[in-house]
């Protein structure tokens, strides 16, 4: 049996990614439903996925810079 403590600490850290959004998403966007109703929630949850874009886009723009890295290191 292998200890790969890279990959342990890349699973732990997206499972700590889903939570952080079930969370955020689950939590915060059902206390809006409770308090405010549906409409401010539906707006929530717009206003979530539109704020999340721009990590969406930096976190892809990091991913192909390591892969490219990658790739050079190898040779």
């Amino acid at each position: 049996m292998t200890r790969d403590l890279r990959k342990y600490a890349r699973q732990t850290n997206l499972h700590l990614l889903i939570g952080f959004f079930l969370l955020l998403f689950v939590v915060g966007d059902g206390l809006i439903w409770i308090i405010y109703g549906k409409g401010a929630a539906l707006m929530g949850i717009t206003c979530l996925l539109l704020g999340m874009i721009p990590l969406v886009l930096i976190g892809l723009v990091m991913w192909i810079l390591d892969f490219f890295v990658k790739r050079a290191n190898q040779d």
